[in-house]
This record gives C-alpha cells, structure tokens and sequence, in this order.
C-alpha cells in the first residue's frame, strides 16, 4: 500500500492528520537534518498503524516534504 505524507518537521509536537486513505499529514518534532526526520515519520507511521518500522520504506521524496511511504501491511 502507498500512502502520501506530506511532512512538517521541527514541530511542537509529534502528530498525525489522516485526510484520506491514502494521504496524511505528519509533524514531527525532529529537525530535518541527517535524515532524523524522516525516521521519525515512520516510527509515528508506525506507531499510527501498529506495524513493525520495517514494513515501512521511503519510496519517494526523501529530501522534500511530500513523500512517498510503501507499507508492507497485512490484509
């Protein structure tokens, strides 16, 4: 399954918006240098769906704000 983050880091706090199946929007309070952002898009992603971190990948977008997951969910 992919889904569509656009992605606000160095946040207040740690947050989730579902705007439609497929697309949300994540805060992160990580700063986006070094990648420190983008893993923790996908520990509050995986937190969000209750999956393991490594069921999530970086498809697209890993130096912009509108990324690209691919989720390794079960049906």
């Amino acid at each position: 399954m992919k889904i569509f983050v656009k992605v606000k880091p160095s946040s207040k706090e740690d947050k989730i918006e579902k705007i439609s199946e497929t697309n949300f929007v994540v805060a992160v309070k990580a700063p986006p240098i070094q990648g420190k952002a983008n893993r923790a898009v996908i520990s509050a992603l995986a937190d969000y769906f209750n999956i393991p971190r490594s069921q999530i990948k970086l498809a697209l977008g890993a130096t912009g704000k509108n990324k690209i997951f691919e989720i390794d969910k079960p049906v």
